[in-house]
């Protein structure tokens, strides 16, 4: 009986199935990258703001502490943001006729807030409270990155779960002491891993890892 088809179709047949195969790794792969991409978590873009407010400036050659203007930080879960009238109490006397600063003192003037464009946003699914990682000696550069040398601000990590994961499974690799809560520049005076476990049990700090601790 004549053979139907050729002998290379049996090639042919291995090297579809083999080569779809690796064609859904790759596909899956690019994907995962698309995920966590800047283009998708918005890391290290800057975003735009009706006035450029540099934390370089401000905080890194000042050196005005992050509770000065995120006055709720230790006490809710929202860090807060400055009313007009805490730029104008230097601003009153510093660069008070700069044309820049202009919608500062118009938001001054008019009682209506500026509308400032949120930087670290969450999604509505996720609950975070800044006042118990404050507390419980998580740094603001950990999360928010060297804002001191930021001339405009930006997100520092991915904000992914994954991301948040990290230090909610091993708290010890990220702890430090409360005086140092919002220090740019603070370094451990030994291991990490020693002081971070003292602080862990000082602090009273728990490994939480369930669904219902971020998503309620």
């Amino acid at each position: 009986m004549a053979q139907i088809f050729h002998r290379s179709t049996n090639f042919l047949s291995r090297f579809s199935i083999f080569g779809s195969v690796f064609f859904l790794a790759i596909l899956l792969w690019l994907f995962y990258d698309l995920e966590a991409s800047p283009y998708t978590t918005q890391q290290t873009i800057a975003r735009e703001q009706p006035v450029q407010f540099s934390h370089a400036h401000h905080v890194g050659a000042i050196g005005i502490d992050c509770r000065y203007c995120h006055t709720s930080v230790e006490k809710a879960a929202f860090a807060g943001i400055p009313p007009t009238k805490t730029c104008m109490n230097c601003h009153s006397q510093i660069w008070a006729q700069s044309p820049y600063l202009e919608p500062v003192r118009e938001s001054f003037r008019t009682d209506k807030s500026l509308e400032w464009t949120r930087v670290n946003d969450l999604p509505n699914f996720v609950y975070f409270d800044h006042s118990i990682h404050v507390n419980k000696g998580v740094g603001c550069e950990t999360c928010h990155g060297r804002v001191d040398q930021m001339p405009l601000m930006y997100q520092a990590a991915s904000l992914q779960m994954k991301w948040c994961l990290e230090c909610h499974r091993h708290p010890e690799r990220f702890l430090r002491p409360r005086d140092q809560i919002t220090s740019m520049t603070y370094k451990p005076k030994e291991d990490q891993l020693v002081i971070g476990k003292q602080l862990k049990e000082q602090y009273h700090v728990e490994t939480r890892t369930s669904c219902t601790t971020c998503h309620r």
